[in-house]
């Protein structure tokens, strides 16, 4: 891995041009994402390859946390496989989810996906302002009294800061396991050199390109991070990130690489 890197490096990295960006998530189904319309006004070629899978936590294993789903009055997503695995497993444990139950969403996208699941009702589904937990948290804040919080995750990816700060907040919660982040084989479908651009989304996706390829070196590859636990992962893998989201002028992926592709043609 990559350990440090001086400022002739990281000066040159800034100097590539751009033409093929990686997205390591799975193709979008619409042809119309945002994703593909950056591709034609920067005229780059985008690709997608998840480098993850999810695997559901079955019933039965949910079960051995000992956790009651019924007896928590409000939820924290900070992704939409949160919310899948969630109603996921209620359904298979026949739980039903009461409808008053509040739910704390990490942005405005995944507080929409609920619609998916539930009768969306602002009174009862409330998202942070810019995509950073300490958003979404002002908002835990407001309303934190009286409420047993459930905090889903997956295996072995808890959010550190948001467990810390229910603890100092003094809240009733609990942080169960409903699914399991499995690194993909990518080896065969995937050149570490092809890409100008490499955007990551989660620490998983971090750590199967370095499951994948233990020798990996960045060696001018420009590395985009959405999310501050992705950035760090990346940063304590050694590499140089040039692109980061979410940021106010950049709530997106998308908008985090619109920014620094019209920047590149400015200079």
């Amino acid at each position: 891995m990559i350990k440090n890197r001086d400022k002739k490096d990281i000066a040159e990295m800034s100097e590539i041009a751009v033409k093929k960006i990686l997205i390591t998530q799975p193709r979008p189904e619409s042809d119309k994402s945002p994703y593909f319309e950056l591709a034609r006004r920067h005229e780059v070629e985008m690709a997608f390859l998840p480098f993850i899978r999810l695997e559901g936590i079955p019933s039965k294993d949910f079960r051995r946390q000992k956790v009651e789903i019924g007896g928590y009055s409000a939820v924290i997503f900070t992704s939409r496989h949160a919310i899948d695995h969630f109603f996921r497993t209620a359904e298979e444990m026949k739980i039903n989810i009461s409808q008053d139950t509040k739910y704390f969403c990490i942005t405005e996208a995944v507080a929409l996906y609920l619609q998916k699941f539930i009768l969306y009702r602002k009174r009862k589904v409330f998202y942070g302002a810019d995509g950073t937990n300490k958003s979404m948290l002002d908002v835990v804040n407001k309303h934190k009294e009286n409420e047993k919080f459930l905090y889903p995750t997956s295996e072995y990816q808890q959010d550190n800061e948001i467990i810390n700060w229910l603890k100092n907040n003094h809240c009733e919660f609990a942080t169960p396991f409903m699914y399991r982040t499995i690194s993909n084989d990518i080896r065969e479908s995937f050149s570490p050199d092809a890409f100008d651009i490499i955007c990551f989304f989660t620490p998983s996706g971090v750590k199967s390109l370095f499951d994948n390829f233990p020798h990996f070196k960045q060696n001018g590859t420009l590395i985009g991070a959405f999310g501050t636990n992705t950035s760090k992962a990346a940063e304590d893998a050694g590499l140089v990130l040039e692109i980061k989201a979410p940021e106010p002028s950049a709530p997106s992926m998308v908008s985090a690489l619109e920014k620094y592709l019209a920047a590149k043609k400015r200079h």
